[in-house]
């Protein structure tokens, strides 16, 4: 059972209560005392912080047998999590101090003013001379944060933060979280647009379908710098990696395989590109309704989409009916949806990607004793598919050779790089995908991106290492 820290700010009334009456509340609760801080001290009160272990189902218990104790006051309860979000998680620090006049007249008036003249006579030098070569936004209205949904720009402000982190630790590339007050597609178009100078790359995030494919297919039309809404790509690159070393595991070819798709939004759609693109020639999108059809007819435009290429198959029918004789089910869709009748009903060896989070289309404990490779989003089981493998790497590679966009080329790319991380030797049924910290992967997914960008001709700069 997962653990966890929470401090407990007490007032404790000495003519009422003893610490050893708040220590055996705490105890009786399920939680165990860490440390103690005395904040406060006096002959009738004082003020202390406690440092308590706890489950997680267990933590709301501590806390209300604390508030109704008699003589305790709780003045605030945090924990762990709570505490490194104080004040944010990033910072802006410049790159040399100011110390003397000198200082001052080199990096700002008057020495500034011939750096900013030079690039208004070349826009390029942007790149050289600002933090635009090496700098992203991280674009969000809030509207479909994690597995949270619509909670809107400022409580996603703490996700974006901690994908900016990320972003910085893992590939080196400085990221700015902008979290827009609005979900109207052409503000949302124009305001990326006008702040888009001064950033190298445009990262979309947690922006709700079906106004996220307009938004990145608008912005990547009308701007000259990559545009990359992770939720979609980020998410179809590391499952394609995941499946490429699932079919070597199984003996079987993405050629020849029958593949069905759960959930057709954002992620699935981009899925289910990408899988064509890897050679997938017989593919079942499924959404609420059932199976969408090679030939049928959709609103939906991206669904239209899939109902035009011809490896669509054109067999209706529910999850229940087309996943007989499937190969592989990939589910980006909600818990409960997948059976084990519908796995034993699956062809040899099935390969079952179940990614809703945080509970999957089907208990892993029930489903992986009967399939061969079992993979899901979540870090307490092998195979964790997650976008963290993707996007650092992608974006230092775009950033390195000043790519124009990120091509369907790019993203294959990147996930064979990331399927190559793991070696021969280590493959197996429970490693198909790399660790988040493996130290190889952002390397060789900037490699290969950037090889591809010069190969399809949308680097404009080739970086010193490939000359």
């Amino acid at each position: 059972m997962a653990k966890t820290s929470i401090i407990a700010r007490v007032e404790l009334n000495h003519e009422k209560v003893t610490f050893g009456d708040v220590a055996s509340a705490i105890s009786n609760a399920g939680g165990d005392i860490v440390s103690i801080d005395v904040i406060r001290s006096g002959p009738k009160e004082s003020v202390r912080d406690i440092t308590v272990e706890v489950s997680e189902s267990a933590s709301s218990r501590v806390v209300e047998s604390l508030r109704n104790l008699e003589g305790i006051k709780l003045i605030n309860v945090s924990d762990r999590t709570f505490l490194v979000h104080l004040g944010g998680k990033i910072s802006i620090q410049p790159n040399l101090p100011i110390k003397n006049r000198e200082d001052l007249s080199r990096v700002y008036t008057p020495g500034v003013a011939k750096v900013a003249m030079a690039i208004h006579e070349d826009r390029n030098k942007a790149y050289s001379l600002t933090i635009k070569r090496n700098t992203i936004a991280v674009v969000t209205d809030g509207t479909s944060v994690l597995g949270l949904g619509n909670v809107g720009p400022h409580a996603a402000a703490p996700v974006m933060e901690g994908k900016a982190m990320l972003f910085k630790q893992l590939a080196g590339v400085d990221a700015f979280p902008i979290c827009l007050d609005t979900t109207d597609t052409e503000e949302i178009i124009r305001i990326v647009k006008a702040i888009s100078p001064i950033f190298g790359g445009i990262n979309l995030e947690d922006i709700a379908a079906p106004r996220c494919f307009e938004i990145e297919r608008r912005l990547s039309e009308e701007l000259d710098i990559p545009v990359f809404h992770d939720d979609q790509h980020g998410t179809a690159i590391v499952v394609t990696a995941g499946l490429i070393n699932a079919l070597k595991v199984v003996g079987k070819r993405m050629d020849r395989i029958r593949v069905v798709v759960n959930g057709v939004g954002a992620a699935g759609v981009s899925i289910c590109k990408m899988l064509l693109g890897a050679g997938v020639r017989h593919l079942v999108p499924v959404d609420r309704d059932g199976a969408i059809v090679r030939g049928g007819k959709y609103d939906n435009p991206m669904w239209q989409w899939l109902a035009n290429q011809p490896q669509v198959e054109d067999q209706a029918g529910s999850l229940r009916e087309v996943i007989k004789g499937a190969d592989v089910f990939i589910g980006v869709s909600r818990p409960g949806v997948l059976t084990l009748e519908d796995i034993r009903n699956m062809a040899p060896d099935p390969i079952v990607f179940a990614m809703a989070n945080p509970d999957p289309e089907i208990d892993p404990d029930v489903a992986m004793p009967h399939v061969r490779v079992f993979a899901t989003g979540r870090s307490d089981y092998p195979n964790q598919i997650n976008n963290v493998l993707a996007f650092p790497g992608i974006f230092r590679g775009v950033l390195d050779c000043r790519a124009r966009c990120v091509n369907e080329p790019i993203k294959l790319a990147a996930a064979r790089a990331i399927a190559s991380v793991v070696t021969e030797h280590e493959l197996n049924e429970h490693y198909i995908i790399p660790s988040i910290f493996n130290e190889h992967v952002v390397a060789k997914v900037r490699r290969a991106v950037i090889e591809a960008a010069i190969l399809t001709g949308v680097a404009r700069r080739t970086p010193p290492d490939f000359r």
